[in-house]
C-alpha cells in the first residue's frame, strides 16, 4: 500500500475484519483462469500485499508458482512474513507507483491498494509490458468514496476546527476511475477486459463497528497526522464516531455497512 501522506499501518486493526476484506479478492480470483503463462509454475506479483493473508491465497491456487508480494509498509511486511513459503512465496518492500518489473509475469494482481496511487491507470502500460503473452492484470479497488463513511470523514477534515491540521489528508476520491474508464483504458491497450462492480452489504458486529472498520483503512492518514497529539486524535475520533452512529445505526443483527467495489481483469493478447 502507498499514499501521498504515507500513513502508518496497523496490521492487527486491518485484520479485525479479515473475512469481509478477503471476500473481494476471492471474487476477483474467481475470474482469473488457472492456465496462466508459465503453467504450472507462473511468476506472480501481488502489488500492495498488505498483511500477506491474501497473497497466501495465490499460493493455494497456484502451489508451484513463484509469487512475490510487494508493499511499502514495513509493519505490514513484518506481518506478511508469517505467510512466506520459501522459496516459492516471499515478500519485498516496493512501491507500486514506482515498481519496475524486471521479470516476465503470468499474473500481476492488486487488491484494495491502487486507490492510494493517484494516476495509477497511467502505470497500466508498464505492467502489461511485463506480462507474458496471455498474461493477466487483475485488480480491485474500493468504489465507496461517496458513501457516508467517506463523505462525513472528508467534511470533518475540512471543517473549521480540523482544516488547519488535516486539509487534504487521505483524499483519494480522484484516484479511482469509473468502471467504464477502466474498461476503455485497458481495451485501448489491446487487452480483452472484464470490468464490473459489486456492492457488498457487509454486516459488522460490535460497538461502533463502522468506526472500527475505517480505523484499519480510510482513517489511517488522519491517525498518522494526529499521532503526536493524542488529545486531538481522540477529539477527532469522538466527533467522527458520533457522525457514523447516526449514519449507520446498528440493527438487531449487526450494523449494515454497504461497500461498493470495482473489479477489472485484463488479459494480454497472445
Amino acid at each position: 500500500m502507498t499514499a501521498p501522506h504515507q500513513p502508518s499501518w496497523d496490521p492487527q486493526q486491518y485484520l479485525r475484519h479479515a473475512d469481509h476484506r478477503t471476500r473481494p479478492f476471492r471474487d476477483l480470483l474467481a475470474h482469473v483462469g488457472d492456465d496462466l503463462p508459465g503453467h504450472p509454475a507462473p511468476r506472480i506479483a501481488d502489488l500492495g500485499c498488505g498483511a500477506g493473508n491474501v497473497t497466501a491465497l495465490l499460493a493455494d491456487r497456484w502451489p508451484v508458482a513463484r509469487i512475490t508480494g510487494y508493499d511499502t509498509s514495513r509493519e505490514m511486511l513484518a506481518e506478511a512474513a508469517a505467510h512466506a513459503r520459501p522459496p516459492l512465496l516471499d515478500f519485498a518492500e516496493a512501491d507500486a507507483a514506482t515498481w519496475e518489473p524486471t521479470e516476465t509475469y503470468g499474473l500481476i494482481v492488486s487488491t484494495s491498494a491502487l486507490q492510494w496511487i493517484p494516476g495509477h491507470a497511467d502505470h497500466f502500460p508498464r505492467w502489461l509490458d511485463a506480462l507474458a503473452p496471455g498474461g493477466t492484470l487483475a485488480f480491485q479497488v474500493p468504489g465507496n468514496f461517496t458513501a457516508p463513511s467517506h463523505t462525513l470523514l472528508a467534511g470533518l477534515r475540512e471543517s473549521d476546527r480540523w482544516r488547519p491540521l488535516l486539509h487534504g489528508v487521505g483524499d483519494r476520491t480522484a484516484s479511482v476511475l469509473d468502471p467504464v474508464d477502466y474498461l476503455t483504458r485497458l481495451r485501448d491497450l489491446g487487452c480483452t477486459a472484464d470490468v464490473w462492480e459489486t456492492t457488498y452489504l457487509q454486516t459488522l458486529h460490535g460497538d461502533d463497528a463502522v468506526l472500527d472498520w475505517v480505523k484499519g483503512t480510510a482513517l489511517r492518514p488522519v491517525l498518522t497526522a494526529l499521532a503526536d497529539d493524542p488529545a486531538a486524535r481522540e477529539a477527532f475520533l469522538a466527533e467522527y464516531r458520533d457522525l457514523l452512529r447516526e449514519a449507520y445505526p446498528p440493527g438487531p443483527y449487526g450494523t449494515v455497512f454497504p461497500f461498493r467495489r470495482i473489479f477489472a481483469v485484463a488479459r494480454k493478447e497472445k
